[in-house]
């Protein structure tokens, strides 16, 4: 029987959220499919250029989070 691998396999695999068994078999499929390889090769890619995003707050809603933390106790007493 031929297994035929989806996108969202490879994806589960370039997550390592595969069984033992599934990982060989994907292995084998990327070797004998070279379009499946370059979409691994572009998840892996992708996945490595996510994990260097840095998300960082506007200078508004910080100033917002720290005006309410310090009126936060006087708050509590008014409710």
């Amino acid at each position: 029987m031929i297994q035929l691998f989806t996108p969202d396999d490879v994806i589960r695999y370039v997550y390592e959220e595969t069984t033992e068994e599934e990982n060989v078999l994907i292995e084998d499929a990327l070797i004998g499919d070279q379009e499946l390889l370059e979409f691994y090769l572009d998840a892996l890619e992708m996945k490595s250029l996510m994990n260097k995003i840095e998300r960082t707050p506007s200078n508004s809603v910080v100033s917002n989070i720290l005006a309410y933390s310090q009126n936060y106790k006087s708050n509590q007493s008014v409710a």
